[in-house]
């Protein structure tokens, strides 16, 4: 029986056209009033996943 990809992880991520995966920035949801201005710029921006964590992203998504 073939596996299915995580839902969880499909929604979260995406690849890129080199094949990175992107991920969006924790710590940007609530909160806020104490963050500062440039702070919360900076959370608007993707980030791509640490190489560490890519062989398991990729797992859940059944690229590899």
């Amino acid at each position: 029986m073939k596996q299915k990809t995580k839902k969880s992880a499909a929604k979260r991520f995406k690849l890129t056209g080199t094949g990175k995966i992107k991920r969006h920035s924790s710590h940007a949801s609530h909160i806020l009033t104490k963050k500062s201005p440039k702070r919360k710029r900076k959370l608007r921006k993707g980030k791509l996943v640490a190489d560490g964590d890519q062989k398991r992203v990729l797992r859940m998504l059944k690229l590899k």
